[in-house]
């Protein structure tokens, strides 16, 4: 677990006293949980408001689908869905707001219009000028392990390698530790099995000395494993979230974010002590 330490302005956390709820604004007309906003601008704005209100302590806006066998849209079309709800809603939320994306540009512009963390499910792989745009901008970074085949021969010790090797190009480029975070990348280059593995191995990646960041929610492994629809995976969203907390997590990234925090809030009264 990171040593705790003081938030300002630039690092809105204190590692290690509490999880954090990170709420998921999809601004696509595709996405995988079906709660995509594209071309609704005011439902987004109100979504976002609501998930602040319930407890959200980041709010994470992304105009590119990522889910499974999505097609790339242009980076114009990318920037201009971010567009129509980051600046307005940057201008209403006292918590900070994240950019879903592994383009520069399209960060560059979030940042432009508001946003202070850069949330790269590529973790550097396909940009790596987002570590320098994080260094330059002063913005938190989240480095995503991500691969395009789902091929390993230690699981683990490939994760973390790979997450090294993300965090090792952040610093290079003058990104401060306190800026970074990891994520395992749940469903990203992973079977089923590969996600169940790395969900029971969490602890694992504190050898990295980095707050953990968590994305489970409404995920195809917990599909899988309870044979539900993306709308009906609360419960198993909630069971790795507790088990999340449990093993280490910081910060969790979700779509129902008052359950959520509900969730959250109980695993930490136990695991933490608050």
């Amino acid at each position: 677990m990171p040593e705790s330490r003081s938030a300002s302005a630039q690092t809105p956390f204190v590692w290690g006293v509490r999880t954090y709820v990170m709420g998921i604004i999809n601004a696509t007309p595709d996405s995988f949980s079906g709660d995509g906003l594209a071309g609704r601008p005011a439902d987004a704005m109100a979504c976002a408001l609501r998930m602040a209100q319930e407890g959200a302590d980041v709010i994470d806006i992304g105009g590119q689908s990522t889910r499974p066998g999505h097609v790339e849209v242009g980076t114009d079309e990318e920037i201009r869905r971010v567009k129509e709800v980051l600046p307005e809603l940057a201008g209403r939320l006292d918590v900070p707001i994240s950019i879903d994306t592994y383009r520069f540009e399209v960060a560059e512009a979030a940042i432009a219009a508001g946003a202070v963390i850069i949330n790269d499910v590529w973790g550097l792989r396909r940009e790596p000028r987002l570590a320098q745009l994080a260094a330059a901008t002063g913005s938190m970074l989240i480095v995503m392990h991500n691969r395009a085949e789902a091929i390993y021969q230690d699981l683990m010790a490939e994760v973390i390698a790979d997450l090294r090797w993300s965090v090792a190009t952040a610093l290079d480029a003058g990104v401060s530790s306190e800026h970074l975070i990891i994520d395992p990348g749940i469903g990203f280059g992973k079977t089923p099995a590969h996600n169940l593995e790395i969900l029971r191995r969490l602890s694992e990646l504190r050898v990295l000395e980095l707050p953990i960041l968590l994305g489970t929610s409404r995920k195809s492994v917990i599909g899988k494993v309870l044979d539900l629809p993306a709308d009906e995976r609360i419960e198993g969203t909630a069971a790795t979230v507790a088990l999340g907390i449990a093993n280490g997590v910081d910060m969790v990234r979700v779509h129902d974010v008052k359950e959520m925090v509900r969730v959250v809030r109980m695993s930490d009264a136990i695991v933490r002590g608050g």
